[in-house]
């Protein structure tokens, strides 16, 4: 082999729903088996969220006694927030699900020569032996699931009957003679509501015969059968002839499984071939199924590995929306936390890469979410706070926007830095394509309008205080969780205001003259970077989270380069944090950061806590826990961020290159990274030098920092730039 390998394999089939390959294009998604026997395809979607109360749910209304509780928090009542709820239960945002299973049976036959593989390029899984063959993909260009499978004897089925499915769904299934083969339809709704999900499934072979055996078909003696599958989600009853029309009306049209993959194919392979990490690793461990090269942690094709699987399995859960906590895939009805967005970390951590790993798919799918919630952050803007403006929710659903999930314990309705957290991916994604788009230039207008009305209480030397304010999901060693001055809200405060003046100018001055009158980050006795600015408020170190230290990543408010002081600071925060309980999300959180600091033996010892952990599953989907606890996506989408910057760093006016590279890596080559002042570069690094080949697309005059020190570099848009570097 001589060069990375885009995709995995396995010797058997899953045993297990983690274990399944995956395929999706951001609305359906498919988890693929691969037996020969009986195989399963679990298909999702994510608008699938089952109503829980979740959907009425509102924000609390609780404007009218913001004033007191500021009151006592800056007199130094500790405990005050705790008070401050409407007496509501937690409320849990309705929770994603499956839709079902379809399954795909043949009398038991000889199964020698078995494999099944997913290729990252084109999104097909496929598995054969002798005497069967299966391919699966979900074509961008026909948001249709594809299947093919060549078999002597197939029956075909529909089974909403997953782990953890409601008993009191209202279930219908129907099947009919369609296009030489059959129509299958599965109806399902949900308990005490007229919500619910249709799917439907059409059989079509080449040759044979096809009998219809409730509530599946059997097809003997074809040549193949291809079968196109859809999700539709609706209230009420759905007319499902539309439907299967608008699938016989793309057989008509494709004809065959080569023409829909063809139309497939182009939109997939462009985007996910745009970048490529190549670390030199030996053939022969490339050549391993990937359950066996999970075994060799400290492997370079391992690496090379998950970084293609990462960015393959975040493109193809990108969509309609971005990905959830698992993703766009899960095969129980009782998904951790729900399936949620979790956008108090996880959303932001897991599309890290998008900018830089050029995949302005993903950042589209980011801002679909933002957008379509914006009135429900106005909702929460004024119920709790009384403003103008907007507040985003820690946890969503894809459907609300409002903010109802909070406890005592988690009180998230004083979260106010998420509206800038969740927009700060899409200003880099307009940073580097070179446009403002308008729709990220009007919210970033509603959160410095929600700034101007809450900040308005003052500390004793005239600066402005973030009051009621909350670190997620941490709280002071000597306060309750909601406080004073939390680092991230200082942050946020500061970039949000300023990033609105920047996007528009007509606002700057009164816009940046409060973002000035906020107060500075505080350095604690230990030298370290506070969570909480606010005097007296003293530091919990051992937890899962790293909020205090967005203003180093993924802000640039705090560099080695601009603020020394500051990030040495940030660097011993860095270093007294613990792990709490080793989630993958903490971990990679703290290797982008140290990534930053320039602390590439920080990097390091972060990514071997996850490889060495035992978080991926073989279908190189991760977990959130070690030992493979919890499928969650938040390792596997977030680890080609942390690769990228360990190599490559950049803001609108400086490239850094290789500032943190792990001793392990001692060669490789990264092609077509993007960066924020509008350029592609291409890195080849080996041991004590590199080539760099920049490709910029506008005229600019940026900072180049390397080992070396820096200096500027002129590019001109069109004119490639080779930078070739001594010992780093």
């Amino acid at each position: 082999m001589t060069g990375p390998v885009h995709g995995t394999w396995e010797p058997a089939p899953a045993a297990r729903w983690e274990d399944a390959f995956l395929s999706g294009n951001g609305r359906h998604g498919v988890m693929v088996f691969g037996d020969p026997n009986d195989d399963r395809v679990i298909v999702n979607h994510h608008t699938l969220v089952r109503p829980n109360g979740g959907e009425h749910a509102r924000p609390p209304a609780l404007a009218a006694e913001l004033a007191s509780l500021q009151d006592r928090l800056l007199a130094g009542d500790v405990t005050a927030a705790e008070r401050f709820t409407d007496g509501r239960d937690v409320q849990w945002v309705q929770p994603f699900h499956p839709a079902f299973r379809m399954g795909l049976r043949r009398p038991a036959a000889d199964t020698s020569g078995y494999r099944r593989a997913v290729d990252f390029t084109t999104g097909v899984t496929h598995a054969e032996c002798a005497g069967w063959r299966s391919r699966v993909f979900v074509s961008r260009a026909d948001d249709v699931i594809v299947q093919q499978v060549e078999a002597d004897d197939l029956v075909v089925t529909l089974d909403h009957r997953l782990p953890g499915a409601p008993a009191a769904l209202v279930v219908g299934q129907s099947i009919v003679r369609a296009c030489e083969g059959a129509l299958l339809t599965l109806r399902v709704r949900y308990p005490d509501s007229d919500r619910g999900y249709t799917g439907i499934t059409l059989v079509v072979p080449t040759g044979g015969r096809t009998a219809l055996i409730p509530p599946g078909a059997r097809v003997t003696g074809a040549d193949s059968v291809l079968l196109l599958t859809r999700v539709v989600r609706h209230t009420g009853e759905l007319d499902t002839a539309a439907h299967a029309d608008a699938l016989r009306d793309l057989l008509t049209e494709s004809g065959t499984y080569s023409h829909l993959l063809d139309r497939h194919t182009p939109l997939h392979r462009t985007a996910y071939e745009r970048v490529t990490l190549d670390l030199a690793a030996d053939p022969a461990e490339r050549a391993l199924p990937g359950s066996e090269l999970l075994s060799r942690p400290k492997s370079p094709a391992l690496l090379e590995r998950l970084f293609a699987a990462g960015r393959y399995h975040l493109l193809s859960a990108s969509g309609m929306l971005p990905p959830r906590l698992t993703g766009l895939w899960t095969g129980d009805w009782n998904t951790a936390w729900s399936g949620a967005f979790t956008t108090d970390a996880n959303l932001n951590l897991q599309t890290a890469s998008a900018a830089a790993a050029a995949l302005p798919e993903v950042t589209e799918a980011h801002a679909a979410l933002i957008h379509g919630q914006v009135d429900h952050w106005r909702d929460n803007a004024r119920a709790i706070f009384g403003t103008r403006g907007v507040v985003a929710p820690a946890h969503t659903d894809g459907e609300s926007g409002h903010l109802y999930h909070f406890s005592r314990e988690y009180p998230l309705h004083l979260w106010t830095a998420g509206a800038d957290w969740l927009l700060k991916p899409l200003v880099d994604h307009d940073e580097t394509r070179g446009e403002q788009d308008p729709r990220t230039a009007a919210v970033l207008a509603e959160v410095a309008r929600f700034y101007e009305d809450f900040l308005t209480r003052t500390d004793d030397e005239g600066n402005l205080v973030v009051v009621p304010s909350y670190s997620p999901e941490n709280r002071p060693a000597n306060a309750s969780w909601g406080t004073v001055n939390a680092a991230m809200d200082l942050s946020a405060a500061r970039h949000a205001l300023r990033t609105a003046a920047r996007y528009h100018p007509e606002h700057a001055d009164r816009w940046r003259a409060l973002a000035d009158r906020l107060p500075p980050h505080r350095i604690n006795a230990d030298g370290a970077l506070a969570e909480w600015a606010r005097p007296g408020l003293e530091d919990t170190y051992d937890h899962r989270h790293l909020s205090h230290l967005y203003g180093v990543w993924p802000l640039d408010e705090i560099t080695p380069y601009d603020t020394p002081d500051l990030a040495t600071a940030a660097h011993r925060a860095l270093e007294l944090r613990g792990a709490e309980n080793d989630s993958a999300h903490g971990h990679l959180h703290h290797a982008l950061i140290a990534a930053r600091l320039r602390d590439g033996e920080r990097v390091a010892h972060a990514l071997d806590q996850v490889l060495d952990g035992d978080f991926f599953h073989a279908s190189l989907m991760s977990a959130h826990y070690p030992k493979r606890d919890v499928y969650n996506a938040d390792a596997a989408h977030t680890l080609p961020a942390v690769l990228i910057e360990t190599l490559v760093q950049s803001t609108s006016d400086r490239l850094v290159l290789l500032p943190a590279l792990p001793a392990a890596l001692p060669q490789g080559r990264l092609r077509g990274v993007r960066t924020r002042f509008g350029a592609e570069v291409d890195l080849t690094w080996s041991p004590n030098r590199a080539t760099a080949v920049i490709r910029p697309t506008r005229t600019h005059r940026v900072e180049l920092r390397t080992s070396s020190g820096a200096e500027p570099l002129d590019l001109v848009a069109g004119e490639d730039h080779v930078l070739r570097l001594g010992e780093w």
